[in-house]
């Protein structure tokens, strides 16, 4: 009964793992949603805005290659749970397994 407590202790670490990720990821989205309204706050006061204009497209390419690059390490991580759930299941079903043969040998030591 603990190995599955473990497992779904697992699972639920994963899921929050994940969430915590996608919440990581929302924010950095609503930094650059702030940073463009800045960006054309400054363009309309004409103030450097075409210093701010470029600095601005270099962050938002830098984040947008971020926010790919946590994309698909949240789908790495994702499949990684995945496998982890396989390898967990079959190392259960192995140790229930053992415990079968060792009743079997007790049984045969028993008759001989």
């Amino acid at each position: 009964m603990a190995t599955i407590d473990m497992a779904s202790a697992s699972s639920t670490s994963a899921r929050s793992l994940f969430a915590d990720s996608k919440m990581r990821l929302a924010d950095r989205v609503q930094v650059n949603v702030n940073n463009i309204s800045s960006l054309a706050r400054q363009i309309t006061r004409g103030s450097k805005s075409s210093e701010i204009l470029m600095h601005s497209a270099r962050n938002f390419a830098v984040q947008e290659q971020a926010m790919e690059n946590s994309e698909n390490n949240l789908k790495r991580m994702q499949l990684l749970c995945v496998h982890l759930g396989y390898q967990h299941d079959s190392i259960f079903k192995s140790a229930q397994q053992l415990e079968e043969i060792k009743e079997q040998v007790c049984a045969m030591q028993r008759y001989h």
